[in-house]
């Protein structure tokens, strides 16, 4: 992001409205979503960074985050975020892999077309945040004891609060 401000200021501001959005899907929701396609993306910096963030919001609770990541079906969750998950795992595939019959199960377990509209977007952002990140080998933390105190920062003040005003040196 510091190579590049002037994309990296617009993609801030689209992760603010995706991400700490409280319309309709929760904060933690809209993280376990991007924590979660980021995870089937491979994209380590994004999956532990948004799972981080979702810790914040659900009070600790790491170990719901990690199974949201790896096995949502069987995760402490709502139906209604499961068939979200369900629909963001195709988008992560491709849009045209989402097919009617999950829409129609995400309604039946109580999503709105907000919400719906929100997973989709939420994943194909994501799709490409994640080939942005590991595209260009970013220099990202391995170290994970330095993932919560950055996941506290943009909880509490939201994303694009460090982002550079000048290129940086390549």
């Amino acid at each position: 992001m510091a190579f590049s401000p002037e994309t990296a200021e617009p993609m801030g501001v689209l992760a603010n409205l995706l991400l700490r959005s409280d319309d309709g899907l929760s904060r933690a929701d809209r993280e376990l979503i991007a924590a979660h396609v980021s995870y089937l993306n491979d994209c380590f910096y994004c999956h532990h960074s948004h799972g981080e963030i979702a810790v914040c919001y659900l009070e600790g609770n790491r170990d719901l985050v990690n199974k949201v990541k790896t096995d949502y079906q069987n995760a402490p969750v709502s139906d209604k975020l499961k068939s979200l998950l369900c629909i963001a795992a195709s988008v992560q595939k491709g849009g045209k892999h989402v097919r009617p019959d999950q829409i129609d199960h995400a309604k039946a377990n109580g999503a709105s077309d907000k919400d719906i509209h929100d997973t989709v977007l939420i994943a194909a952002a994501f799709c490409m945040f994640n080939r942005y990140v590991d595209g260009l080998a970013s220099n990202t933390p391995s170290d994970l004891s330095s993932y919560p105190l950055r996941a506290k920062q943009i909880a509490e003040h939201g994303y694009g609060n460090h982002i550079f005003s000048t290129s940086q040196p390549a």
